[in-house]
């Protein structure tokens, strides 16, 4: 049975999850943050909250909104999942802190600066071989393809199999959402990924010069299982993966079509991380994050029982104008490291320094290669539970 809202609190007849919402969602955005600071979605039987600072709040308070029970929509504890639980992400301290401690301590400095280099040098020969080209599909053959192959290069898996981390991600997230027909045809088209994904991060199918082999390291130190070492293997790649590509593909379609800002890019190359971070709030890859209320809490002046799921409707509370001046305007020269992309506090994306180095890479080899790019076809929109993104973005380049 659906759960009820308290007493006085605002109730929203919105989807979420329907194709309306999905392709357009400025929206289901406004209205979920402009009406309360807290709604309840009668639909689903869930809270959201489309405000930055609601939005920080539970985020950040793990004590009150837990991950345990699942960062979707469903409450892992009571259905069951696909999958196993993360152990980074479906868990709070100690667990968490643990397990998170051993992919932070593999991302050394030293560690950091190495694949920044090898970042770059990847960036470089991919954006040539396709400035050579002069058109092609920047969502497939650079958003997609870039991250595909080089977080996969540095764990040390194998180059068989490495196409099935796609429709693997696309099951991932799409079960974020309701069980709808999304999730039932991501589901049919995973089956053989979900068989390599289980099997590509075992230490005997590893490099043993790889990343994933230093996280194997703790297990051997018996900080964790040989089973949690290779979850971590999985979730360090999904980490460089998952919405790196698509938060990619949207920074780049984002430059596209606010030539004031490409110029700007092409004058000042510097700010490449900096019109990353924008792209980030501007156009957010995962505008919902899932939270379950542990005990009886207070958000935005309404009551919330235990036991209730809240959503953090992301990509709106990057747009809110109570933190964000001229909150709709995509400008890369904005202090936006405030954005609610990575989440924040002790749950902030564990990969959120792998997806910083991965696009920034290619950013700067595109805008050094690009003197102008310009769409020259229809872009396809994901069509995703959990992100947003583009598809297909067919572009025309012309070189320096």
């Amino acid at each position: 049975m659906p759960q009820t809202a308290s007493t006085g609190a605002v109730e929203l007849d919105l989807d979420p999850f329907s194709d309306e919402t999905i392709h357009e969602r400025e929206h289901f955005d406004t209205t979920v943050r402009e009406t309360a600071p807290v709604v309840w979605l009668s639909r689903y039987g869930v809270w959201a909250t489309g405000r930055h600072a609601e939005g920080e709040q539970v985020v950040t308070d793990w004590q009150s909104f837990t991950n345990t029970a699942g960062t979707g929509l469903l409450d892992t504890r009571k259905k069951e999942n696909w999958r196993a639980p993360s152990p980074v992400l479906d868990a709070d301290p100690p667990d968490h802190t643990k397990y998170r401690s051993v992919i932070a301590s593999v991302l050394s400095p030293v560690m950091v600066r190495t694949l920044q280099e090898h970042f770059e040098e990847r960036a470089a020969q991919m954006v040539d071989e396709l400035v050579e080209r002069r058109e092609f599909d920047a969502a497939q053959d650079l958003a997609q393809a870039y991250p595909l192959a080089v977080v996969p290069e540095i764990v040390g898996m194998s180059p068989e199999g490495r196409e099935n981390l796609l429709p693997y991600s696309e099951l991932n997230f799409q079960a974020m959402g309701p069980r709808n027909e999304r999730y039932r045809r991501a589901a049919e088209r995973a089956q053989a990924a979900v068989d390599y994904a289980a099997t590509a991060v075992l230490r005997e199918n590893l490099d043993p010069d790889g990343i994933g082999m230093r996280i194997y390291a703790a297990a051997d130190e018996g900080t964790v299982t040989e089973q949690e070492a290779a979850l971590l293997v999985r979730t360090f790649v999904g980490a460089g993966v998952d919405t790196t590509m698509y938060s990619m593909g949207l920074t780049l379609h984002a430059l596209m079509t606010n030539p004031d800002q490409w110029a700007l890019l092409q004058s000042e190359p510097g700010r490449a991380r900096n019109a990353y971070e924008e792209a980030l709030r501007w156009a957010t890859p995962g505008p919902l994050l899932g939270r379950t209320t542990a005990t009886e809490v207070e958000l935005g002046g309404v009551t919330l029982g235990a036991g209730q799921k809240v959503l953090v409707c992301v990509n709106a509370a990057n747009h809110d104008p109570r933190r964000w001046e001229d909150p709709d305007r995509f400008d890369i020269t904005r202090r936006a490291n405030g954005h609610l992309t990575f989440g924040k506090g002790v749950h902030a994306c564990v990969g959120q320094m792998l997806a910083r180095a991965e696009v920034t890479a290619v950013l700067s080899a595109f805008v050094r290669r690009v003197k102008s790019v310009e769409l020259v076809g229809e872009p396809v929109k994901l069509d995703s539970n959990w992100l947003r993104g583009w598809e297909h973005l067919p572009v025309r380049v012309t070189p320096h």
